[in-house]
């Protein structure tokens, strides 16, 4: 059933020229802030350095901020519909630009499995005795290869690590994640009257989505921080975009603070990531710092001049 749109009463059109630049520059800067990360995984050719489960983390976080807009600025998508498009552009910025963060975000994850290191990925696996083949010695950094598994059918069998089955089932939870919540926000949203302030059970689901995010991104950064300091290297992490995104956070919560129809658990999530991502990109720096005195890259192998001499 089609609901009537909304009384002209209900819906004002603010037009706020400093707002609406700082969205658009917001905007802008995601992009260019994600870019140096997109294209430093892709380059390399391997996503060696991350932690699967700060990806976890970050896409449901992310998620759960996107679907929490949603839901509290769901009456601006009403409004809509007797609104101009460049009022109706201007009310969801606010929207939008949360949305192009968890685009972004989820890009990485996507990136990360596509360029999964292959020396991570297989482990030869060695049966202790021919009597126990339950019992077996991983050899990481194995290939498949079809002519040393005929020479010995019976003495190794290459498989997948637990490090990449972890990352694959990983990525699974953040696509069922994202699928369910999005399909009960949006049946509530339908099915439910329009009434403001919302329905208690969206007022619930927006406050749950809320703390969710909020939790999510305080656990966030805490396995890659751990991950990176315990690795001693940078890995495949970009200091462009954490250089970019550190103080661009501190602008992207003050944006979404002046939004109508948002609330501290709206902004509190990215407040908080943009504090641990702070502390993430001083460890790098730390381990940039480091890698330059050993003479070696963000891999953990000699530089090319260091290896010559």
């Amino acid at each position: 059933m089609i609901k009537p749109p909304p009384e002209a009463s209900q819906c004002q059109s603010n037009h706020d020229v400093p707002t609406l630049l700082l969205s658009l520059l917001l905007c802008t800067g995601l992009i260019i802030s994600y870019l140096p990360q997109h294209i430093r995984i892709i380059s390399a050719k391997s996503s060696e350095g991350f932690s699967p489960w700060y990806l976890l983390l970050g896409a449901t976080s992310s998620a759960s901020g996107m679907l929490n807009i949603l839901i509290m600025q769901w009456p601006l998508f009403r409004c809509c519909r007797i609104l101009s498009a460049g009022s109706c552009f201007e009310s969801l910025l606010g929207f939008l630009q949360v949305t192009l963060q968890w685009l972004l975000f989820t890009i990485i994850l996507v990136l990360y499995l596509i360029y999964f290191p292959k020396h991570l990925k297989y482990q030869r696996v060695i049966p202790v005795s021919s009597s126990d083949s339950s019992l077996a010695e991983p050899n990481y950094g194995a290939v498949q290869d079809q002519e040393d598994r005929e020479e010995e059918p019976n003495k190794a069998k290459v498989t997948t690590t637990p490090e990449w089955r972890l990352a694959v089932t990983l990525g699974i939870v953040v696509a069922l994640h994202l699928g369910l919540l999005l399909l009960i926000s949006l049946a509530l949203l339908v099915y439910l009257p329009p009434t403001v302030p919302p329905h208690p059970l969206l007022r619930l689901l927006a406050t749950f989505l809320g703390l969710s995010a909020t939790i999510l991104a305080v656990l966030q950064y805490a396995p890659q921080i751990h991950k990176t300091y315990k690795a001693r290297l940078v890995g495949a992490l970009s200091l462009g975009t954490m250089a970019i995104q550190v103080p661009g956070s501190v602008l992207f919560v003050l944006s979404l603070v002046f939004r109508p129809g948002t609330n501290w658990t709206s902004w509190l999530a990215y407040a908080v990531t943009g504090a641990m991502q702070g502390a993430l990109l001083v460890i790098c720096l730390l381990w940039k710092r480091r890698q330059k005195a050993l003479g070696i890259d963000d891999f953990g192998k000699p530089l090319v001049d260091t290896a010559r001499e």
